[in-house]
């Protein structure tokens, strides 16, 4: 394993961070608490994190190119209002399905949303990838899915990247930016690890894919040919989700987890649930927001 210099950027002791996005107009790392049902928003600089409590479990946060925020709660995609601090439901997803909940998402490219489902009771294939029109229209992509995860695209545009974590595969897929649809689904890093599990990514500008491994206490970091480049050690066992971020997009900020920790691993763990930042010696794009 490699050694970088990890610190804290925020103890946060959270149940389960998880979908750091860098806001470059305000310098703060946009994060979620899932089943705290709160949207974070941190000031490296000043260590000040504040929070919004939307009411139900959340996945993943953006901002919105028209203001405000754009988050995949468990009923749906919602909007914070840049006015304040309201929530609205701006379209349920899955209402039919009350076991299930939105999970992880991303925003490509063309500004659309891409945001997944999965069962509450982790019930295998029980959900489904769907992208996000900026008029909300809601369009299903890929079906039978169990733990919508990481999600991100090549530094073209060309290729996207995904994981359902169940799988312990990184898949790539052709992207056709104009159109949003994904073609030629290939396995391109099959993990033979039998307990870590892939979670959240993150692609540099290099092309090369940055990924959190839950259960590994490492982020690894495979080429676009899925090769392992490194691996970073980090100290908690259940990193969630990568992102970059820093006035430069030089630094990778680091989601991890409390959640299922026995109290042994809680006592040898003392800073799981923190964000972790880094200097991975390669610099992230600037973060996709959502058009609608």
């Amino acid at each position: 394993m490699k050694s970088r210099q990890v610190d804290i950027a925020i103890d946060a002791s959270a149940d389960l961070a998880e979908g750091p996005w860098w806001d470059e107009q305000r310098q703060e790392l946009l994060w979620v608490d899932i089943f705290a049902g709160r949207i974070h928003m941190l000031n490296p600089a000043s260590g000040l994190d504040r929070s919004i409590d939307v009411g139900q479990p959340i996945g993943m946060v953006a901002r919105r190119q028209s203001g405000g925020l754009v988050c995949a709660v468990r009923d749906g995609i919602g909007f914070i209002h840049p006015d304040g601090n309201a929530f609205e439901l701006a379209v349920p997803i899955e209402s039919a399905v009350p076991g299930n909940r939105m999970n992880d998402g991303a925003c490509d490219p063309a500004g659309r949303l891409w945001a997944g489902t999965m069962a509450t009771d982790l019930s295998p294939s029980a959900g489904s990838l769907y992208r996000i029109s900026s008029t909300l229209q809601v369009t299903p992509v890929l079906p039978n899915v169990s733990i919508s995860n990481g999600l991100d695209w090549s530094p073209d545009g060309q290729t996207f990247y995904f994981t359902d974590s169940t799988t312990k595969r990184l898949d790539a897929y052709d992207f056709d930016i104009d159109t949003g649809e994904i073609s030629n689904g290939r396995v391109l890093v099959d993990l033979p690890d039998p307990v870590a599990t892939p979670d959240g990514m993150a692609v540099d500008t290099e092309g090369t894919i940055w990924v959190a491994m839950w259960d590994g206490g490492c982020v690894q970091r495979f080429s676009n040919e899925g090769v392992l480049l490194e691996t970073l050690d980090l100290p908690v066992i259940r990193p969630t989700s990568v992102a970059f971020g820093g006035p430069a997009l030089n630094q990778l900020f680091i989601t991890s987890a409390r959640n299922g920790l026995t109290p042994r691993q809680l006592q040898d763990q003392p800073h799981a649930g923190a964000i972790f930042v880094l200097e991975p010696g390669v610099t992230g794009r600037s973060p996709y927001s959502f058009r609608g």
